[in-house]
């Protein structure tokens, strides 16, 4: 049996190396190695951002929380959504400013509009430090996925140096290829994660619903969602969606996908693609770990809920459940890493120099360097995850503190570099000592967690010091300049095909 669990993951691998090979071409500029040349139209576009917001995770944590607490697993949908909305107003002014003036990172966007490389620096440290726990627990979280898939011959801790060899070795083409073999690996990996993935829900929904497994066998409450009176609070789960929304522009693999696109009319359509896949998706995925919650064994192991409902179907359905994980992560983790180490070169080791950075190698080195440690510190911790994941849970409330920097930032004139580094750095702090402190939610604030309270602290100091830091004439008039190119007409959109990316 392992032959199958095992070789179906390794035929799916060389799968995706077929397509990278096949599509291989020179990179001869970094701003090329970053954003894919701004080439891709709205069906890659779409793929990419879905296969970059959707990690292998949706399938373990994100089901196994509903699997665990019903209905509130659902909260992902909702602010996978106002995400979306979000992209569509974005999309005029990102690329804009990034094809006029060349951006490759959103750190580089935020030095753009503030006129300042210290905001541009702790911009991209911000999003370097809380970004890299998450690609640490993503090599891990193949550990279920190579466990399951021996069908019990190989323990839980060699699987899991087995997931983070496998991503390990996937990421030898993330360095080579960069934006552009992400890009293209993203469109194969996200119809296998979630065009065959939801096939597989819809079959096990349907297994589960004639099998004795309808919405009658849960307990009532499952179908309640945190209020007033109840444990989490009434503001628990607003903050959920508030968070999820806002931060999810703020995670740099996620915001440079806007800049691999064509144009603005690109963006646009993939947001409105994307709606319904995240919507379908995500709604069917909920339902199915809410039902199998009643099968046997998945009280005990909620984030093993996708394998073990899979298992009904036998070794095939199996097979084909733990290669839907490692599709997702794949995209994922790739994503963190390319953008991670795009940042590292353009936006610290750029201004460290005092340089433009032109030459490829140098985002390929930060990429090959960020793919080693993180594989160093995946292994090291294999066994021992807690301190990891209470990192990444203080990282998920610190990212969110980008928010007002980046979204006021862009559309709103009044901002300055003072507000958006004290906004930043305060945010941070904040919600670093609150998430350790109250590491669910903050009981005074009604349910608030930490990072919707230190977003507030956050935007306190960036709106007042807009209002009560002077700003230079040439300072006003550089940035009136800037919005004024939102108001000119945008070139024909180079996007209009589907499938001009994987020619160019």
């Amino acid at each position: 049996m392992i032959f199958l669990g095992y070789g179906g993951v390794a035929l799916f691998f060389l799968v995706i190396v077929f397509v990278l090979e096949r599509s291989r071409k020179r990179t001869d500029s970094f701003s090329e190695y970053a954003t894919a040349g701004r080439s891709f139209g709205p069906f890659f576009s779409t793929m990419a951002f879905v296969n970059t917001w959707l990690p292998g995770t949706i399938f373990i944590s994100f089901a196994g929380y509903a699997a665990a607490a019903g209905a509130i697993g659902f909260y992902s949908v909702p602010y996978a959504l106002l995400a979306v909305v979000l992209m569509f107003m974005l999309a005029k002014p990102v690329h804009t400013w990034g094809k006029r003036f060349d951006l490759r990172t959103q750190a580089d966007l935020l030095g753009l509009r503030y006129g300042s490389k210290a905001v541009r620096v702790v911009a991209a440290i911000i999003g370097i430090l809380a970004s890299f726990p998450w690609i640490v627990l993503g090599m891990q979280s193949l550990t279920l996925v190579f466990t399951y898939l021996s069908f019990g011959q190989v323990a839980a801790g060699t699987a899991a140096f087995i997931g983070i060899g496998v991503l390990v070795l996937r990421q030898v083409w993330t360095v080579r290829m960069g934006a552009r073999g992400l890009v293209l690996s993203d469109m194969v990996q996200g119809l296998v994660a979630y065009g065959l993935g939801l096939l597989l829900i819809l079959g096990l929904i349907t297994w589960l619903v004639t099998n004795g497994h309808g919405f009658a066998a849960l307990p009532d409450g499952f179908f309640r969602l945190p209020g007033p009176g109840s444990a989490e609070g009434p503001l628990y789960l607003f903050s959920l969606v508030l968070t999820g929304a806002l931060g999810g522009w703020c995670w740099p693999d996620i915001f440079v996908r806007l800049f691999a696109s064509s144009g603005t009319r690109t963006i646009k359509r993939s947001a409105v693609m994307a709606a319904p896949i995240l919507f379908v998706f995500g709604t069917a995925l909920s339902i199915l770990a809410m039902l199998a919650a009643s099968l046997p064994g998945v009280a005990e192991a909620t984030d093993a809920v996708w394998f073990i409902t899979a298992s009904v179907g036998g070794p095939v359905i199996l097979t084909l459940a733990g290669i839907c994980v490692v599709a997702a992560t794949m995209g994922n983790v790739g994503a963190n890493l390319q953008a991670l180490g795009a940042q590292t070169a353009n936006d610290i080791v750029g201004v460290a120099r005092g340089e433009r950075i032109e030459d490829p190698r140098t985002g390929k080195i930060a990429v090959g360097v960020l793919t080693i440690i993180a594989g160093v510190i995946a292994v090291l911790t294999a066994t021992t995850l807690n301190g990891l994941i209470a990192l990444a849970m203080v990282s998920y409330q610190g990212i969110v503190q980008l928010a007002p920097t980046l979204l006021l930032g862009i559309f709103w004139r009044r901002g300055n570099a003072i507000g958006a580094i004290g906004g930043m750095v305060s945010g941070f702090v904040v919600a670093a000592v609150l998430q350790i402190v109250y590491p669910i939610a903050i009981p005074v604030l009604g349910g608030m967690t930490s990072g919707v309270a230190a977003l507030a602290v956050n935007t306190v100091v960036y709106v007042a010091c807009a209002y009560l830091v002077p700003v230079s004439r040439a300072e006003r008039e550089r940035v009136d300049a800037l919005f004024d190119h939102l108001s000119e007409p945008e070139s024909a959109d180079s996007g209009a095909s589907l499938t001009e990316g994987a020619t160019r």
